[in-house]
């Protein structure tokens, strides 16, 4: 679904530092995205880059260090928890383990119409609510008695699923919802998401280091590096026309069924590890590693900007426009 035009959300300068006995964790470092109503914005990345920590702290479930988060117009990074009750009804969450992100002494209908309660949903309707949304992500109103422990991966994901949507919020940050399932239902789960979003309307953030499944839910894609968003574009722009070398390689990294053109197409192998967020390279992060950075990558630091004023954003002074 593309968006509509309406920003949901917009963030701005989004910084989350953690503070550590060897000196202080850069997760975020910076980080500008906007989220048009009815899209869905892809964040990729490697594992560590800050992903997760990014979508927790847009949602606010860690305080933000520095930056502006603004919600359909509200800026929510100052607001206190109480504060950002009324908000959470509109912004949501799937997180990554629906093994661990469900209370195993609760029900299934429990876990379910818990936000319901929060929310103030009159307790009369809860019950209807709640057999119509177990029904929505594909399971059934028997299944409302049992514990966490008696379903699969896959259906702990839609119970999970099914609880982010009790209080019919407008936009979904997916954390990663797919990586803990077995490959097997990893489709499943994504095209259910991508059905819901056009039946509700929902708008989402999708978090995920596997690009190949990105592409085929994103409408645009921002692709993270050690805390950084490094190229912004649309997903087919992204795939056809990658700018940033760290996109190229992670692009060059996904498997071919084809044979004939996965041997002919040429791999970029990234040299050496990922810095440590306590200590990142000084300019750009990725020059350390980056097959074709030259000096004045590791002085200064490349901004994301437009290219050619296209909606194609990229941060590296190779494709720099000045």
């Amino acid at each position: 679904m593309t968006g509509s035009g309406e920003v949901l959300l917009d963030v701005r300068n989004l910084v989350k530092h953690f503070k550590v006995p060897k000196g202080i964790v850069r997760s975020v470092d910076g980080i500008s995205l906007t989220i048009r109503r009815g899209e869905t914005l892809g964040l990729a990345g490697e594992s560590g880059c800050g992903k997760t920590t990014a979508g927790r702290t847009i949602i606010r479930l860690y305080d933000p260090t520095a930056g502006t988060i603004l919600w359909k117009g509200h800026d929510l990074s100052s607001l206190s928890q109480k504060e950002m009750i009324p908000y959470r009804k509109e912004l949501q969450m799937i997180f990554q383990d629906p093994y661990a992100s469900l209370n195993p002494r609760m029900t299934v209908g429990d876990i379910v119409m818990e936000p319901m309660a929060i929310h103030g949903v009159p307790k009369d309707q809860r019950i209807d609510r709640m057999r119509h949304l177990l029904s929505l992500v594909g399971l059934n109103s028997e299944h409302a008695n049992r514990y966490p422990h008696e379903f699969s991966g896959g259906q702990r994901q839609r119970i999970g699923i099914a609880r982010a949507l009790a209080v019919e919020p407008e936009c979904i940050i997916c954390d990663e919802p797919i990586s803990a399932l077995d490959v097997s239902i990893q489709a499943q789960i994504v095209n259910m998401l991508e059905d819901l979003q056009h039946q509700l309307g929902l708008t989402y953030l999708f978090i995920a280091h596997d690009l190949s499944m990105v592409k085929h839910i994103s409408d645009r894609i921002a692709i993270m590096y050690l805390g950084n968003i490094v190229e912004v574009a649309e997903s087919n722009e992204l795939y056809t026309n990658p700018l940033h070398p760290y996109t190229q390689s992670l692009l060059s990294a996904i498997p071919v069924p084809d044979p004939d053109k996965s041997d002919a197409r040429h791999r970029i192998e990234l040299k050496g590890e990922i810095p440590s967020p306590i200590n990142p390279p000084k300019g750009c992060k990725f020059h350390t590693r980056c097959p074709r950075a030259f000096d004045r990558c590791s002085v200064e630091t490349p901004v994301l900007k437009s290219v050619d004023g296209t909606s194609h954003q990229c941060a590296c002074w190779l494709v720099d426009n000045h």
